[in-house]
């Protein structure tokens, strides 16, 4: 019996597997897999280039970072500048102070070639230096992590997921070709699991690559011993993290939408609802957090995100923390709930019944 099914699975995933990766339904999701790819060669690109500006700017007016380092604060703007010369990038802006007296800041940017010295003056006297040195790996793996957490994550993904797993059934509806599989000497349990896997073998394979190529174009700018000290620590652990992360969260939404698409009439709308609630999770105290599959994955994550610094001061006192979960928590959770949900399928599945007039 065992072996019959395994047999019958193995034969609806080679039949889905054409028509899931080829399907012209699924076209969007390859673009919507592909553009977190080119954000990441656009930042590598545009960190060369400010390394290279920085460079040639340096080469024609060279300053040695000790000299900026040990620059004394309560110098004037002019005494700075005939010191150093003039800075290659000013900017001016106007602040009201306490007293509401209205302040002149100036920011003058000064480089070695690889770092950015931002001398600040207020009103004519300098106030501050700060240094800065553009694309290092710490803040790189911090770009790299809040895109995976905020972007890839809860939507591209998301919404990847709905487009495979919801149209293995509901697409077969609108082709009108559900039929010809339920006429088959096949139970509908099995016919379930051989379209779920091929679904995620299609998403996994997709949004996994993406992810390597991702993590592929952040490297980019990066010169060979950086790397090398890179993968000579964390990187391999980092790297296998965020595959895994990927790979489970195809698992987890994969399985809810499957159902979504058998359950519902229009599996729109309960996609809607779950991505408001994994978006309100972040406001969602500590309890009600583990009710959300984003709280598992991004406990999986190898680096925190910081939160998003544009959301308004009134959100901002809503966010609340929870202590991420374990690994095998984690993981565990989201095997469970997706052999829940995809057992809820399959007792839908055995009671499907068509009905193409009104699907």
């Amino acid at each position: 019996m065992i072996s019959r099914w395994s047999s019958q699975i193995l034969a609806v995933l080679r039949l889905e597997m054409r028509k899931t990766f080829f399907s012209r339904r699924g076209v969007w999701v390859y673009l919507l897999a592909l553009a977190p790819v080119w954000l990441s060669a656009g930042r590598s690109v545009t960190v060369m280039h400010d390394r290279q500006h920085l460079a040639d700017v340096a080469a024609s007016h060279p300053i040695s970072g000790e000299a900026l380092r040990s620059v004394e604060t309560g110098l004037t703007r002019r005494q700075v500048k005939e010191k150093f010369g003039e800075p290659y990038s000013v900017r001016r802006m106007y602040r009201r102070s306490a007293g509401r007296r209205m302040r002149e800041i100036d920011l003058d940017s000064y480089t070695d070639g690889t770092r950015e010295f931002v001398l600040r003056f207020e009103d004519g006297t300098l106030a501050s230096v700060s240094e800065t040195e553009r694309g290092t790996l710490e803040q790189d793996s911090i770009v790299f992590a809040t895109m995976f957490q905020f972007f890839y994550l809860r939507f591209a993904i998301f919404f990847g997921c709905v487009g495979v797993f919801t149209n293995l059934f509901r697409g077969e509806l609108l082709d009108k070709s559900l039929h010809y599989y339920l006429l088959a000497p096949i139970r509908r349990e099995v016919l379930l699991i051989g379209k779920y896997l091929a679904g995620l073998a299609a998403t996994v394979a997709i949004f996994t690559t993406s992810t390597a190529l991702q993590l592929l174009a952040m490297f980019w700018h990066f010169d060979g011993r950086t790397l090398g000290d890179y993968f000579h620590g964390q990187g391999p652990s980092q790297i296998a993290s965020y595959l895994g992360v990927t790979v489970l969260a195809c698992v987890g939404y994969g399985s809810v939408f499957l159902a979504a698409g058998l359950v519902f009439r229009n599996p729109i709308v309960p996609a809607a609802m779950v991505l408001v609630w994994e978006g309100a999770n972040v406001f969602l105290p500590a309890a009600l957090k583990k009710l959300s599959l984003i709280f598992y994955l991004q406990s999986l994550c190898p680096v925190v995100a910081p939160p998003n610094q544009d959301v308004p001061g009134p959100l901002r006192l809503l966010i609340s923390a929870a202590e991420p979960a374990t690994a095998t928590v984690a993981v565990s959770s989201v095997a469970i709930l997706s052999l829940i949900v995809l057992g809820i399928a399959g007792w839908r599945a055995r009671r499907l019944e068509i009905n193409y007039s009104s699907d």
